[in-house]
């Protein structure tokens, strides 16, 4: 059990070291290691796209709280060429994805594209079940104005 807890606390360890594209970390409280910290991602696909994802990081514990939040803007230019590239399907695709424990429950972000209004939705959501609970939260970023836009509207 000894070397159970040694190893996750080298995994935890780990994990914060590499999280290189944080934006904020803010303490929960001074009698708590929890911490709201912010993220910040841009899509691979979509490289005109950015988003802030914040979630809950318990340090020093074997599984980070399942809350988050996600807010995705245009940062730059939405291509047709990009729009192309991505799964286009009801479901879509993953685009990022965070471990929240040593147990299997991760954060995954998954960008789904809404045909009928030209919109790029980014579903955040917890592979594991909380109180109840699957969490999840949901941010658009409209197609509109973009280069990608003309193109969209000649699909229809």
């Amino acid at each position: 059990m000894k070397y159970l807890k040694m190893g996750g606390l080298i995994v935890c360890l780990a994990g914060l070291a590499g999280c290189s594209d944080d934006v904020a970390s803010v303490s929960l409280g001074l009698f708590t290691t929890k911490d709201v910290v912010v993220n910040s991602q841009q899509d691979p696909l979509v490289t005109g796209v950015t988003c802030h994802i914040s979630h809950i990081e318990a340090n020093l514990d074997f599984s980070d709280p399942s809350d988050m939040s996600i807010a995705c803007r245009q940062t730059g230019p939405i291509t047709p060429d990009q729009l192309q590239s991505i799964d286009r399907s009801k479901s879509g695709e993953v685009v990022f994805k965070s471990s929240k424990s040593i147990l299997f429950k991760s954060l995954k972000v998954r960008r789904i594209y809404d045909a009928k209004t030209h919109t790029l939705l980014y579903l955040s959501y917890s592979t594991k079940e909380s109180t109840g609970s699957h969490h999840h939260a949901l941010s658009t970023v409209p197609l509109y104005n973009t280069q990608a836009w003309q193109w969209a509207k000649g699909q229809e």
